[in-house]
């Protein structure tokens, strides 16, 4: 990949400001910036609103938990799950609506070494076995350790500053998103005859419904899991069904 995908555009909040499922497939090759890591998206799935979509975790209506779904789009929405891991999803739809794309799994296109040794440090490996380029984002808890999100990055505005509907260039990659801060930037949009669809992974409600979106062939693309229940109730591995708090 080129340095051209660290100094494309950053999208503007308007991009956001759809539905999840015609945001999700849009969101594919484009690159999500959190310090000095960048991973060009590759796999994603929505998620609908309250009263809507039975998987997302907006279904009942709006709770601590879940707030910033109800926030502006273009924030980050990152939830704890399984006790262990943290996924991330950007938020769409206008204030109130509540509804979320899942990021699912992506290619690393800066910040090589430290999204491994984040990755080998949060169960990515014990140092042993070299974690390859392919798998450092490919699962969504995979891609928020790379990235480094955190609980006190829920809520965190990817939409870079100063970008408009038009989305001039910024310039300077990854200089030109301020540290602490996160942007999501043009990037090459995936070919639209290499997008696929179909159910989304890991989830026991609504699972036949064809909202997560992949790149065909790219290698860091998650397999898909249907799901399996559990014998004790938890958080899934989605932005559906963990419970509200």
């Amino acid at each position: 990949m080129g340095g051209g995908l660290l100094t494309s555009a950053p999208l503007p909040r308007s991009f956001f400001d759809r539905p999840s499922h015609e945001v999700a497939p849009d969101l594919l090759g484009r690159v999500l910036v959190h310090g000095p890591v960048a991973v060009r998206l590759t796999e994603v799935e929505a998620y609908g609103g309250p009263g809507e979509d039975p998987a997302a975790h907006t279904y009942r209506g709006r709770t601590p938990r879940n707030a910033v779904m109800f926030g502006p789009p273009g924030h980050l929405y990152v939830y704890f799950t399984y006790g262990m891991h943290f996924c991330a999803n950007l938020v769409c739809l206008p204030e109130g609506h509540g509804s979320a794309v899942l990021l699912r799994a992506g290619e690393i296109v800066a910040g090589h070494d430290l999204a491994r040794e984040r990755r080998s440090g949060n169960g990515g490996g014990n140092g042993s076995r070299r974690i390859s380029d392919r798998d450092l984002a490919r699962g969504p808890a995979r891609l928020a350790t790379a990235l480094g999100l955190l609980r006190e990055h829920n809520g965190l505005d990817a939409v870079l500053e100063g970008a408009s509907d038009r989305g001039p260039a910024t310039g300077g990659g990854l200089t030109g998103v301020p540290a602490g801060a996160a942007a999501v930037l043009e990037g090459v949009p995936a070919e639209p005859d290499a997008i696929r669809s179909g159910p989304r992974t890991g989830i026991s409600t609504a699972k036949d419904t064809p909202w997560r979106f992949w790149i065909d062939g790219d290698p860091t693309v998650s397999p898909y899991r249907a799901h399996v229940p559990r014998r004790r109730s938890t958080a899934a591995t989605s932005v559906g069904e963990a419970p509200s708090s």
